[in-house]
């Protein structure tokens, strides 16, 4: 992935503006489930974007943060805009968590060839706990998920954050997304 999305003004009289995501979007795959967590674009910045998101096969952006930006560009892109914003730096109240999973379920169900983008303001916080809660929720241990997504996201996760994760009880409501991720073939026998 590159550091930086780069855009060119094509008037040539023009003198070049360059706009960049930083830090760059981390994509987050594991079993069925493919996550793109970024940070908040601005409207200078959305057209790199989308384009960011079309080439990660993004088919939605969840925002948990208060909306900066017009959504038109990104719908009109045929990407789908969900409001789903709480407090910095706290975990996700439990509607919030509901409506992910539910927004999982059915969208790795109905594409699975897609993945779901997740922002905040600077994709640290409350975009990798969500993100963190999908994994936990599919059946990966506290810490691996939060060393994986720590390996893509330098920074990720808070205190307060991790000690939700950390005593987060997870009910399988995601575990049909696992899929085959040791690399073992799952099978059922009665001799």
């Amino acid at each position: 992935m590159s550091a930086a999305v780069q855009k060119r003004v094509t008037n040539p009289t023009a003198a070049p503006v360059t706009t960049y995501l930083k830090p760059a979007p981390s994509e987050i795959a594991w079993g069925k489930m493919r996550f793109l967590i970024t940070d908040r674009p601005s409207n200078a910045s959305i057209q790199p974007y989308i384009e960011e998101l079309e080439k990660h096969g993004a088919r939605a952006v969840v925002r948990v943060c208060e909306p900066t930006y017009d959504i038109k560009a990104l719908k009109e892109a045929g990407i789908d805009v969900l409001d789903w914003q709480f407090n910095d730096g706290s975990p996700p109240p439990p509607e919030v968590i509901k409506s992910w999973f539910q927004l999982c379920l059915t969208s790795f169900k109905e594409h699975p060839d897609k993945s779901i983008a997740v922002h905040c303001v600077a994709g640290l916080g409350r975009a990798p706990v969500l993100v963190a809660i999908a994994l936990i929720e599919a059946g990966m241990k506290y810490e691996d998920a939060v060393e994986m997504i720590r390996t893509q996201r330098r920074g990720a996760l808070n205190q307060k954050q991790l000690k939700f994760l950390e005593t987060y009880k997870a009910n399988g409501e995601l575990r049909r997304l696992r899929g085959n991720v040791d690399g073992k073939q799952k099978s059922c026998c009665i001799q």
